[in-house]
């Protein structure tokens, strides 16, 4: 899927929402305790319940890594039926992964080949030959940490030498080595301000905004300074979605709140002639 791919599905579905499959095992509904592979089956409904809305997923790796194989299992069974049931639904491993290159390139592997994600999170900070291992496999996506949400971002994204922030030279030299079909970047929906000056350095490429919801970013904010004339943003909401309600009806309840969500974005794109 390249850029343009992307944005028209995020015409067709009126939406920019990815939601987030942060799925922590003591947070699923007790009705679902007895399931051999509660897990999964807490994203499948979730997923069935939000796929008319959504126009990617992300789960978070650390949730499923945490359960050891069989955490792994869940993981590999979500992709697998996402991609089986709705495979024009762009799938993004949150696995924030870096490191050598030889080591980068087994961890590619393991997201973009062993499994069928459509992209993955990558740490910027080891360089170059820490990240093109990720950008060698065609039709795949690198979606590069560049600003995050947390309050610890302030110790070094915001280190200022030369009048250049760290931030921002992770922009501009990041930039040169893929393309705005093959490399997005992570921007914290809390810190919607700074994606002015982002756009500024990296116009085109899309930006997936981690924050909306329960850790209190502002949809309004990052569609004010984010949004492009192909959209360019895919926006996450994680717990706020899945974890609205903790009744047998939860997948009813999630799907009520990415619909809110959703109708938002509708409007946004309306108000901007981009559907």
């Amino acid at each position: 899927m390249n850029h343009l791919q992307l944005f028209e599905e995020i015409v067709k579905k009126r939406s920019f929402l990815c939601v987030g499959l942060d799925s922590e095992i003591d947070k699923i509904p007790l009705s679902l305790k007895q399931n051999d592979n509660q897990v999964f089956e807490f994203n499948r409904r979730i997923i069935d319940a939000t796929a008319q809305y959504a126009v990617a997923y992300k789960p978070n790796v650390a949730f499923y890594e945490s359960e050891g194989s069989k955490g792994w299992l869940s993981l590999e069974s979500t992709v697998k039926y996402i991609k089986e049931k709705y495979p024009d639904i762009f799938i993004i491993a949150d696995a924030k992964r870096g490191d050598i290159g030889n080591t980068s390139k087994m961890y590619a592997k393991a997201f973009l080949e062993n499994m069928p994600f459509d992209a993955v999170t990558v740490a910027p900070y080891m360089g170059e030959d820490s990240v093109t291992p990720f950008l060698s496999y065609s039709g795949k996506w690198v979606v590069l940490l560049a600003l995050t949400s947390n309050k610890g971002a302030d110790d070094f994204q915001y280190h200022n030498e030369d009048g250049i922030r760290l931030f921002e030279r992770v922009l501009s030299v990041s930039r040169k080595w893929g393309t705005i079909d093959n490399l997005m970047y992570v921007v914290g929906a809390t810190r919607a301000s700074m994606i002015r000056e982002i756009r500024q350095i990296v116009p085109e490429h899309f930006l997936l905004v981690p924050g909306l919801g329960a850790q209190g970013g502002s949809l309004s904010e990052v569609v004010k300074y984010g949004l492009t004339n192909k959209c360019g943003l895919l926006v996450n909401s994680s717990r706020a979605i899945i974890f609205a309600d903790n009744s047998e009806n939860f997948d009813k309840v999630a799907a009520e709140k990415a619909r809110e969500v959703q109708l938002e974005m509708e409007g946004y794109l309306r108000d901007r002639n981009l559907i």
